[in-house]
């Protein structure tokens, strides 16, 4: 019997990797959306590959869109302003919507990582804010201007392998 088409295994649906910000060529995580791409239109979930070198975004807080992050392999760092957090398998990261929390996940080792990322469909409402790449924020019409300030420590949000 064959599968309906809302079963389908990550490799099917995932993204070419050439997802990139605009204006840069840093290539960043490879995503499988499988929320979207099996029907689902409320939540977002994704499958993330992260390369040795990578990150999943640009540093960022929401205003209005809640995020979760939970590791299935590998050893990433969590960006969290400004300072790192080394996870491992089975760890659990979530960002409430409105925190300020600015974060991003890099992968800094030689072996791959892979995450599941959950969040929230794009809601009109929603700000954000890139402590680390102002000029990006300034192109952007959703930016959020009053962010509530968080101190922000020293690591500049870049991946690398070492």
């Amino acid at each position: 019997m064959q599968r309906p088409s809302f079963i389908k295994h990550w490799t099917e649906l995932e993204d070419p990797d050439d997802k990139h910000y605009p204006g840069d060529t840093e290539l960043i995580g490879i995503g499988a959306p499988l929320a979207r791409k099996l029907g689902l239109n409320r939540i977002g979930i994704h499958h993330v590959r992260l390369l040795p070198g990578r990150r999943t975004s640009y540093p960022h807080a929401e205003s209005a869109e809640e995020e979760f992050v939970y590791v299935l392999e590998g050893t990433p760092d969590a960006w969290i302003d400004g300072n790192l957090h080394r996870l491992k398998p089975g760890d659990a990261v979530a960002f409430p919507a409105g925190t300020g929390i600015c974060h991003s996940f890099l992968n800094n080792t030689s072996q791959e990582v892979r995450l599941i990322v959950i969040g929230e469909t794009p809601k009109s409402e929603n700000r954000i804010r890139y402590p680390k790449n102002e000029t990006y924020e300034l192109t952007r019409e959703d930016r959020w201007v009053d962010w509530p300030a968080r101190p922000i420590g020293p690591h500049d949000g870049k991946a690398r392998v070492g």
